[in-house]
Order: C-alpha cells, then sequence, then structure tokens
C-alpha cells in the first residue's frame, strides 16, 4: 500500500495518505477534525512538529517508524502513549543537512494551537 500515515479509531480506518512530511497531518486534522481525537496514529516519521499536532488532534496512541527524542518529551508530557521502531535525536530535511523545516519553525513553540496555526501559514510556502 504505501501508506506513511493512518489513523484508526474502533476498528475504523478514519484515514490515510501516501504523502510525506508534516502536511499529512494537516490535511488528517482539516479532513477529519474533531473525529481524530481519541484515534491512534501510525505515521513513517514522528518528529516535535507531528508530536504537538498529535497533542491538538487529542490522538491517545502514536507510532512512529521513526521517532525523535524531542516528539517522545512532548507525547509523554501529554500522557499520549508512544512506541517506535528507532528513536533518532533530531529529525533532519530530506537532504540530511539541517534539522526538519517543520520541526525548526517550532523550536519555540510548545502550545498545540499555536503549533498548528504556524505550520498551516508554512504549507503553501
Amino acid at each position: 500500500m504505501g501508506l506513511t500515515l493512518v489513523a484508526a479509531k474502533d476498528g475504523r480506518i478514519l484515514f490515510r495518505s501516501r504523502s510525506h512530511g508534516v502536511s499529512d497531518l494537516l490535511m488528517m486534522i482539516e479532513d477529519i477534525g474533531k473525529g481524530a481525537e481519541g484515534s491512534s496514529v501510525a505515521d513513517s516519521v514522528v518528529g516535535r512538529a507531528a508530536a504537538l499536532l498529535c497533542v491538538y488532534s487529542k490522538i491517545i496512541a502514536v507510532f512512529g517508524a521513526r521517532m525523535s527524542e524531542g516528539a517522545v518529551s512532548i507525547l509523554k508530557a501529554n500522557a499520549i502513549h508512544y512506541e517506535f521502531g528507532t528513536l533518532v535525536p533530531r529529525i533532519l530535511n530530506r537532504e540530511k543537512s539541517d534539522i526538519c523545516p517543520f520541526d525548526k519553525a517550532l523550536i519555540e513553540i510548545e502550545d498545540p494551537a499555536k503549533a498548528l496555526e504556524k505550520l498551516k501559514s508554512l504549507k503553501f510556502m
């Protein structure tokens, strides 16, 4: 299937995506909104930005094939169950030359609603 993100609740798949980056979580929030509350998410990569969006969406469990230490910190602080395949210090950009641009944009942001607004503004840049 090649999916990169799946959100499920009560045995039903609520959302699935093949895109990369935080855009798939932004699409999920746009498509199902409050319907994501109480669901579980499996994502190929979970960094700080993705973790903040999961907190915003009131996700109760997150699996990341690759997850950053910053994401773990956010999920743990918000009592969200998490599991990962590989834990990394930080998520890098596609060129592996710097921090992921979405995580970098949120370095000073801890509030999930503010994180969502910032990411929405970057989405079209």
